[in-house]
């Protein structure tokens, strides 16, 4: 089982594309991109396809779930900006079940 969230088909392809989104910006692996979702959204209730989630693109959620917060506001990308100035969210855990993939 990939994602620790109930999904249906629909939002289980919006979840992957989140994860595409971290691999690709960040380059980081799948299995971390995948991690780091289900350390965020386990358990949650998420309506089926199209949840309210959708009104943001996969892109807004990647950059939320990879950098912390500031000034209380979730992060997203812009082309211009020096994305090296933003904090970093640490990785769950190597021992924590949220890690469903393999590396």
């Amino acid at each position: 089982m990939e994602f620790l969230v109930e999904l249906d088909g629909g939002m289980l392809a919006f979840f992957r594309e989140i994860a595409d989104e971290m691999v690709a910006r960040f380059g980081i692996s799948r299995a971390e991109a995948v991690a780091r979702i289900n350390l965020a959204y386990e358990g949650a209730g998420i309506e089926a396809y199209p949840d309210i989630m959708c009104h943001e693109l996969p892109e807004y959620w990647a950059y939320g779930l990879y950098f912390q917060a500031r000034d209380g506001r979730l992060l997203h990308g812009d082309s211009d900006e020096d994305l090296s100035q933003w904090e970093v969210r640490p990785a769950p855990p190597r021992t924590s079940h949220v890690w469903t993939l393999n590396e």
